[in-house]
């Protein structure tokens, strides 16, 4: 009964179950973490005005420059087992102190704008460190069959922590709210652990991979040396373009509608619910089959397409409610469609570029697009007084260039993983 309920969302073999079912719960507890702070977060950024925003993602930006190499001499000298548990451990703590320094009044608002900052760099490792872990566990063939599925555990954790923050952030208050994601940190933990020894799609379990080894800065090198690494680091910054420009508009016209703090909170929330619906529903019927028949450059494709059509609308009609739904579509596009196929193309890389080049483009790289996407922002906002929909006129034929660069990656990463399959099989 339950390969045949399977059978009608993902294609998945009976010895790959047992990995399947903990990735997606491992997802979907990471995600519901993040998603009940990040309605929290995006109220914090506006709280001192839109103005200070190019500021804090400055300071994200120098944060995660420190922080890449960090995390890659860890990559270098831990095994996974020790190492995925000791970054998890380490933002379940910072969420402890965050709650008690606002829970006594200390320097609250220095602190909500170090939160700001703290929550980007908490996305930035630990939903990579996840995927990162799934390249290294699952084959191309078997991440373009069931990493559609997984990615709905996530988007069950987007719908899920938004929906309790939409919920308790009155009778509790925000500050309550933080120390549920540090006891969801801790159960998603447990989930990696059990994860590790299951090896997708084999019947015994395999050794424990040793530490990677190398150097701290080598996936910079690698980046520069690898058309194809390169490339998708160029796919990343396109990202950050598209969403920088998108974010930034939909703070200027929140901020203009309402000054109201529960208010703001629940727009970002109810926002993250739309999204997390719709991703779940195009997760489980659409992903895998998508990917699969049009293979992973038309899926990362679409959703540069769906930006494109969305800064066209923006134009047309810059209002509130067009953001949000804009805001909502393009979030969809990216986690159910094409945020699976640019994890997959990292299923074609080394095994090192798969933890260390991967942490630097989605690490330093992504927030080094924030950094520059804001203050570019800001120039063309502020200085140059070009209004939101003439920016959004900008940006719409960029994300039509990004367009064609996934399809360029997709082909990249079929030659790769046939070659990969051929030198394993001879």
């Amino acid at each position: 009964m339950l390969d045949r309920v399977l059978a009608l969302v993902v294609d998945v073999k009976r010895e790959e179950r047992r990995a399947l079912f903990w990735s997606f719960a491992y997802f979907f507890l990471i995600l519901s973490a993040y998603y009940v702070l990040r309605p929290l977060r995006d109220n914090a950024g506006i709280s001192g005005g839109t103005r200070a925003l190019p500021w804090l993602f400055t300071a994200t930006f120098f944060v995660m420059l420190a922080a890449a190499p960090l995390y890659g001499w860890l990559v270098a000298r831990l095994p996974r087992k020790t190492l995925i548990p000791l970054v998890y451990h380490f933002f379940a703590a910072n969420i402890v102190i965050f709650w008690l320094l606002l829970t006594f009044g200390i320097a609250q608002q220095i602190v909500y704008q170090v939160f700001f900052v703290w929550l980007t760099v908490f996305s930035v490792f630990t939903v990579p460190v996840f995927w990162s872990f799934l390249a290294d566990l699952y084959r191309s063939d078997q991440g373009k069959r069931l990493y559609g599925f997984i990615a709905a555990g996530g988007s069950l954790g987007a719908l899920a922590g938004p929906t309790v923050t939409r919920l308790l952030v009155e009778p509790l208050g925000p500050v309550n709210l933080f120390l549920l994601p540090a006891l969801l940190i801790e159960i998603a933990i447990l989930c990696a652990m059990r994860l590790g020894p299951t090896a997708a799609g084999f019947n015994q379990t395999p050794p424990a991979p040793p530490p990677i080894g190398g150097s701290a800065f080598e996936g910079f090198a690698a980046i520069l040396k690898s058309s194809y690494l390169g490339g998708i680091a160029a796919w990343v910054l396109l990202l950050t373009v598209g969403n920088g420009i998108l974010y930034l508009s939909q703070a200027e016209l929140v901020s203009a509608a309402t000054q109201d703090a529960v208010e703001r909170t629940r727009i970002f929330a109810t926002i993250e619910q739309w999204t997390g619906a719709l991703q779940i529903l195009l997760q489980l019927t659409l992903t895998g089959r998508f990917i699969k028949r049009f293979g992973t450059g038309l899926a990362a494709g679409f959703l540069p397409v769906v930006f494109a059509l969305g800064y066209g609308a923006l134009a047309l009609a810059p209002v509130l409610g067009i953001v949000m739904a804009f805001q909502a579509a393009q979030r969809t596009a990216n986690f159910a469609i094409s945020n699976p196929a640019r994890e997959i193309l990292f299923t074609a890389a080394g095994r090192e570029d798969k933890y260390k080049a991967k942490n630097v483009i989605d690490a330093a790289l992504f927030r080094g697009g924030d950094m520059g996407t804001s203050w570019l922002f800001t120039l063309l906002h502020s200085k140059l007084a070009l209004t939101v929909p003439m920016i959004a006129a900008l940006t719409a034929p960029v994300m039509l260039g990004w367009a064609g660069l996934s399809f360029a990656l997709g082909r990249m990463q079929e030659k790769r993983a046939k070659a990969q399959a051929e030198s394993k099989s001879s």
